[in-house]
């Protein structure tokens, strides 16, 4: 398998806003739950059921959760953004504006 560097050069890189970070990961959404076994993935790596989905998508963290998802794994990032148009420097992005890094106190 072959390692990408999901960074591009700050020239090429498009500004990405939350709304679009956010719509980013309900198109990611989308494309999990249209495949059974994905989906099924997704829900048993988290810990979700399909019972508590829709209580846990108004979570503040469950759309950084499906980006994080997709980023762990290569074959299925690769195979979003072939479905979508996206390149794999945008879904990182939009991870990193979704999941920004803690704030030291």
């Amino acid at each position: 398998m072959e390692n990408f560097d999901f960074r591009s050069s700050p020239a090429k890189q498009a500004q990405l806003t939350k709304s679009t970070a956010e719509s980013i990961a309900i198109e990611a959404f989308t494309f999990l739950a249209g495949n059974p076994g994905r989906l099924d993935r997704f829900l048993a790596l988290s810990g979700l059921g399909r019972n508590s989905l829709r209580a846990a998508a108004r979570e503040p963290g469950f759309l950084a959760a499906i980006l994080d998802h997709l980023a762990s794994n290569e074959r299925l990032l690769l195979a979003f953004t072939a479905n979508t148009g996206h390149a794999p420097a945008t879904v990182a992005k939009a991870r990193d504006i979704l999941s920004p890094p803690a704030e030291m106190p």
